[in-house]
Parts: structure tokens; sequence; C-alpha cells
């Protein structure tokens, strides 16, 4: 849930970075941390595990306006990918506001993706918190490597879709991000949802803002 804060005329929003281990979480942080404004970001914090690190900071986009007169400050987090530090994971969802789910492109890593993917929807349950109904986007990182299965095999395991039963939301939503293909659409007599997605190669910073101002602007949306 977003935080008001008066005296500065702010709301704080809280996105999280999920996905496997290794799959290129901190990466994506750290290229957004290296690219904004020293003047709009707050201080780099990493906590380190055996394994990987958890990293956060705040920053404050200055191309975003206002809403009701208020700008938004995002703080950014990532979850330990290992499946044995999933009570940090549920620590981090606590309050989310919006997710990116970054996946492993390489075939050899799916079966991490899906075990991450369930994992988070589990975590989600458990706070009372729908998925399919929060501000939510994956990225399909390491495009790059020769062994990246293709961009349908992960939306078919990762981004199948599910029912949209409200009404108001049910009509042909095309995706602006890829051309011939929609967010919602009708699926043998039934309306399906599926979520944004980018290709990246987070390494080299492609596709890491186009991931993050994806999920920024359905949070902006659900706050106007």
């Amino acid at each position: 849930m977003s935080m008001i804060n008066y005296a500065s005329r702010e709301i704080n929003c809280k996105l999280v970075y999920y996905g496997p281990g290794l799959g290129g979480k901190t990466t994506n942080l750290e290229h957004i941390y290296g690219k904004v404004s020293p003047n709009t970001r707050g201080k780099m914090i990493s906590l380190a595990t055996e394994t990987e690190r958890t990293l956060f900071f705040d920053f404050l986009p200055v191309d975003l306006g206002t809403i009701r007169g208020f700008k938004t400050r995002f703080h950014l987090y990532t979850v330990p990918g290992q499946v044995y530090y999933n009570a940090s994971r549920k620590l981090i969802l606590k309050g989310v506001d919006g997710i990116v789910f970054v996946a492993d492109s390489q075939i050899e890593r799916m079966e991490a993706n899906v075990e991450s993917m369930q994992n988070l929807y589990d975590n989600m349950a458990e706070y009372g918190y729908d998925l399919t109904k929060i501000p939510f986007a994956i990225q399909y990182n390491k495009r790059d490597l020769p062994n990246a299965a293709p961009i349908k095999d992960l939306q078919a395991s990762l981004n199948p879709g599910w029912p949209i039963e409200e009404a108001a939301r049910q009509k042909p939503t095309p995706d602006p991000a890829h051309p011939g293909e929609s967010l919602v659409d009708k699926v043998d007599g039934e309306w399906v949802g599926h979520a944004p997605y980018h290709e990246a190669v987070a390494v080299r910073g492609d596709g890491v803002f186009d991931t993050l101002k994806a999920v920024s602007k359905l949070v902006l949306k659900t706050l106007s």
C-alpha cells in the first residue's frame, strides 16, 4: 500500500523485483541506480546473504509529473532468489504496490523460473493480494545468450494468462510494446489477461528502464 507523506507532499510506492537466483534482479537495480540523478535518489542499501544480495533504494522520478499535487517516490527492492530465504521474500512483499518478475531466459533455468513464479503467487496469496489485480510486469532477461528460450515458450510457462471476470475489463486490449499481441483478449470464448512483458539484457541496460516504466505507469494508474 502506498504511503502519503504530507510534509514532503510525496506518495511513496514500493516496487519489488522478484525471480529466481542469479536471474538479473540485482543487475536491474544497479543499472537504475547508476542512471538516475544522484539528486533524486537515496542511498543504496545492500544486505548480503551467503549466495546473493538483497538491495533497496528510493528515488524520485522527475518525468512522471504529480498525482493530485503530490510527487511519487519509488522504493525499489530485490528479493533473495534462493528458496530457503522465503521468509525474507515474504517480508519484502508486505505492502507492495507493484512487482517486476525477472525471468532467466536460459532454457535450463525454466524450471527455476516456474518455481519462483509459483512461489510469488503463493506468497502474495498469504497476504491476501491478487497478483492478477495489482501492477505486475515480467522481464525476460539474458536474451543475448545462445541458449535463451523462445519468447513463446517463456510466455506459455510464465504468462499464460488468467480469467478476466470484471465486465469492465472484458474488452480487447492491445499490447503497446508488442504490435499484434494483446494484454486482454478472448480465447475459446473466455476473456483472458496477460502481464505486460519486456525483453532485456540487464548487464547492458537493455530493457531495464522499459520494464521499470511499464510497472511504474501501472502503479500511477492505480493512484490517479
